[in-house]
Formats: structure tokens, sequence, C-alpha cells
């Protein structure tokens, strides 16, 4: 069976350009170990308004910015950025919006207040990666997935982009961390998160209000795999998992998580080719 070569990261968090967490250690860590074992990366994160572009170097790649994405009827302009991490010889690329993130922080503002957009924002991101990813004529074998920033990139993947070369054949992997949000998201959500392709019947495990909790499982709905990547994490998601009969890996010890991620890409890329070939 073909290994899966080419391995997509989308996430919420990377250090140096965030302060340090479990989550954006991983985002900086996790990609340079798989590239390391030879395997192709591409990596993306929101562009917040918390990272210093100057210190870190980020530039606008206008070959792929300026188009424009719909979200609740209004326009909201794409911007691309990038920067590099030397010592990891791997680019970062960021998704930008002068509405969603630039001077604004992360999840919450500087009161520790969360954002009543966050959905949007969530939206706008993952269909900024999905859009860039297409201009970069790239087709990614598997796309990991990290945090709930990025719960809703498996449905558009698996739904609205699915004819798309660029990810037709491509097997998405969510990891679920302690990371959560505390408010539910705008009444109107569903609504908001249509795209064609998608039909009201593909959100009919979306229980409302949405919560973090109904986010995530969102995403585990739209995955090939599942991964517990925090040792605490909401129980009700993982067991949403296992019921589901998706593919999961465990919470893993820090030392052991690159090889068992490395492990579970090709494990989780078997699983479905032989599932098609079957049918």
């Amino acid at each position: 069976m073909t290994k899966a070569n080419k391995v997509l990261f989308i996430t919420q968090e990377i250090t140096p350009y965030v302060s340090e967490s479990e989550m954006a250690n991983i985002g900086r860590n996790l990609p340079q170990a798989i590239q390391e074992k030879g395997r192709e990366i591409r990596t993306f994160m929101p562009k917040w308004g918390n990272i210093n572009e100057r210190r870190n170097q980020l530039h606008e790649v206008i070959r792929l910015s300026g188009m424009n994405l719909i979200i609740d009827d209004t326009d909201h302009p794409l911007i691309i950025k990038v920067a590099s991490i030397q010592s990891a010889r791997m680019q970062v690329y960021f998704i930008d919006n002068d509405d969603y993130f630039q001077n604004r922080m992360q999840a919450m503002d500087e009161n520790g207040i969360e954002y009543d957009d966050n959905d949007s924002r969530a939206i706008f991101y993952a269909r900024g990666v999905l859009e860039t990813v297409k201009k970069l004529r790239w087709c990614p074998d598997v796309i990991h997935c990290h945090g709930w920033m990025t719960a809703l990139a498996p449905l558009y993947i698996k739904k609205a982009y699915k004819d798309e070369p660029s990810f037709r054949d491509a097997k998405v992997v969510f990891s679920v961390y302690e990371d959560d949000f505390k408010n539910t998201l705008s009444d109107d959500f569903a609504t908001k998160l249509m795209l064609k392709g998608i039909s009201k019947d593909d959100l009919s495990n979306l229980k409302e209000p949405v919560d973090y909790a109904a986010l995530c499982k969102l995403a585990v709905d739209y995955s090939d795999g599942v991964i517990q990547n925090s040792k605490k994490v909401n129980e009700s998601i993982i067991e949403y998992a296992r019921q589901s009969g998706k593919l999961i890996l465990d919470y893993q010890n820090p030392e052991n998580y690159a090889d068992a991620c490395n492990e579970f890409y090709d494990q989780v890329w078997d699983a479905t080719a032989n599932k098609e070939e079957e049918e």
C-alpha cells in the first residue's frame, strides 16, 4: 500500500509565534518531526493579532492573497502571509483578515472575554486554508487538524471541497485537546457555515446551541481518525468517536507522540484505502 507522503497541518497555535502551550509546542515540533521522517509537509495557523510580524519576519504572499470569502452575506478579503522557522527548515503560512484577526487576540480579548464572532473566525480560517492549498496546487494525503478553531475543516474537506483535486483523496485526522471555549456559538451558526455541497442533512448530528463538545463532535463526524492529544479532554468527544467506529489514537507520552502520529497517518490511509477497495 502506498504511504501517505504529504501531510497538511491545520493548527490553532504554533510557538514561537504565540506563547508556549501544549498545543503551540506540538504545532511547532510535530511538523518538523514528520518532515524529518521523510514526508512532505505544509503548515497553517491563523495570523492572530498578538503575533509580532516584524520580529517573526512575516511577509504577505501576494500571489496567494486577494480572494474574498463570503461569510454571513459579507465579503471578507483573504490575506496570506508566510514566515520560516529556519532551524526546522519549515515554512508556516498564516491566514489573515482585518476584521477577524488584525489587532485582536486569539479566542479571547485582553480581559479574558471570548469574542462573539469566534464561529465566523473559525469558518474563515478553515475555508481560507483550503482555498490557499488549492492555489498552491498541492494534494495532501493526510490533513491533521489541531484545536477547535480547525474543527470545521473536516466538514468542508469531505463535503464542499470533496471534488477538488487537492482534497479528493485526502484523509482527515482531528486532534482533541484540553483547550476549549465556554460560550455557545451564535444561534445562526449552522446557517453561516453552509456552502455549496453542504446540506442540512450533513449537519443533522449538530446539537444546538452549539458548544465546544458539539463543535468537536461535528469534526469527528467528518474525520477518518481521531487523536486524544491531551491527557485530560472532554470524555464525551472521545466516547462519541469510539461509538462512531473511527480509528482512534489514545493519549501518547510526549517522547512517543511524533512516532505514534507518523504510524497513525499510515494506519488511517491504509484503512480508508482498503475500505474503498472493498466497496
